[in-house]
């Protein structure tokens, strides 16, 4: 019998990982779960499709999304420095954002505005409340959405190809979906909070990450690039093909995108990471900002980050990412009711697109980390995440 864990439910975990597998849904799958001092690794199958090289604990994943948690802690070192401040106008750094104007309605013409009643915070930017974002219709439908992609800054599964300053420039000459703190809206917030980093720190983002955090806290495999000594420890990456039904390639391990220096290192989805890299971040948080014995983060930094921070009229809309029983804090999804196993109040954490998961719970001191290569096809949850998620949770030993 472990401390945390269920041996005996611990083999249903693999069990069921392993029948995803099987069935060619992912082609490989590495997880992690920890609670109580004790860690559980389970790797199965392997980084390519097709490929000889098994899944192993130490392959490097693109994290996407999970990149967002990452770039909200970077943004609190610099609040709690007083380089930022979470309620200051983003002007004085990010000029390209001064003086918005705001669409009437999201179906309106690009020059069917009205001036924003005040300026896009720092605070904005962690929420995803600064009238930037996502607008859930495939495929693009209104003229906002068609401008975004013209313009190269329009969310979506691949990495932009421009500068940090062009993003802004770009992104400063389009109006806002919504008025700066009315709404949610997703991952644009976590691009811009990057180069507001950079600005405020006077360091390339990815030198801040690494001097801040990653240097810290031990996560050697964790960046922008993957070098290239390492490559052969990435797993490629899949998308589904919606016209032959069947996984395709999206990003070939052996000619990757983050086999080279980014032109935009994304706060919002740009980062690549292992299990055990990733685990010490979400271990940091549980531990309340201390890692080992030096402190990153002050406790209450943490708890801010942590807290649900919408209003009911910010939510609406978002039930396609929390459904009824989650809500937003600052870079973390945070669990606010029971609605499944997994789902204890206070929870936080977040998914990557290209097949990522990762939460930690503070009431079980536990941690679960989930890194597939496989392409998200919704911001609703794939089967293998769900059944990871129940399998992690029905393991629990008290």
């Amino acid at each position: 019998m472990s401390p945390g864990f269920s041996t005996t439910r611990l083999a249903r975990l693999r069990e069921t990982l392993s029948r995803h597998v099987a069935d060619g849904d992912v082609p490989g799958l590495v997880t992690l779960i920890s609670r109580r001092g004790e860690t559980q690794v389970e790797t199965i199958g392997m980084q390519a499709a097709g490929g000889s090289a098994p899944m192993k604990r130490d392959t490097i994943f693109r994290i996407s999304s999970m990149t967002k948690p990452i770039t909200a802690a970077a943004a609190m070192i610099l609040i709690e420095e007083c380089r930022l401040r979470l309620d200051e106008p983003v002007d004085r750094l990010l000029p390209e954002l001064a003086d918005r104007r705001v669409l009437k309605s999201v179906e309106a013409p690009l020059d069917d505005t009205v001036p924003a009643h005040r300026p896009i915070s720092v605070r904005d930017l962690l929420t995803f409340r600064s009238g930037h974002g996502a607008v859930m219709v495939w495929p693009a439908k209104y003229p906002i959405q068609k401008a975004a992609e013209a313009a190269g800054v329009a969310p979506g599964p691949d990495q932009l190809d421009i500068s940090p300053d062009e993003f802004m420039k770009h992104l400063g000459s389009l109006p806002l979906i919504h008025q700066p703190g009315e709404r949610w809206l997703y991952h644009t917030g976590s691009d811009v909070l990057g180069v507001l980093i950079a600005r405020a720190s006077g360091q390339d983002f990815g030198a801040f990450l690494q001097e801040r955090l990653f240097g810290p806290l031990g996560m050697k495999d964790t960046g922008f690039q993957v070098p290239a000594g390492k490559l052969d420890r990435l797993a490629s990456a899949y998308r589904m093909d919606y016209e032959t039904n069947a996984v395709v390639a999206f990003d070939d391990a052996g000619n990757s995108r983050w086999s080279r220096p980014p032109p935009f290192p994304a706060g919002g989805s740009g980062l690549v990471s292992t299990v055990d890299d990733y685990h010490a971040f979400c271990r940091m948080m549980l531990n309340k900002g201390r890692h080992r014995s030096q402190r990153l983060l002050s406790r209450p930094a943490v708890e801010l980050m942590t807290t649900d921070q919408l209003t009911p009229e910010n939510r609406i809309g978002t039930e396609l990412f929390f459904g009824d029983g989650a809500s937003w804090g600052m870079g973390n999804a945070v669990v606010t009711r029971r609605t499944s196993l997994s789902t204890t109040p206070g929870r936080f954490g977040w998914d990557g697109g290209y097949g990522t998961s990762a939460h930690s719970d503070p009431a079980e001191d536990m941690v679960g980390i989930l890194m597939t290569q496989r392409m998200m096809d919704s911001p609703q949850p794939p089967r293998v995440f769900t059944d990871f998620w129940t399998s992690a949770y029905q393991a629990i030993d008290d």
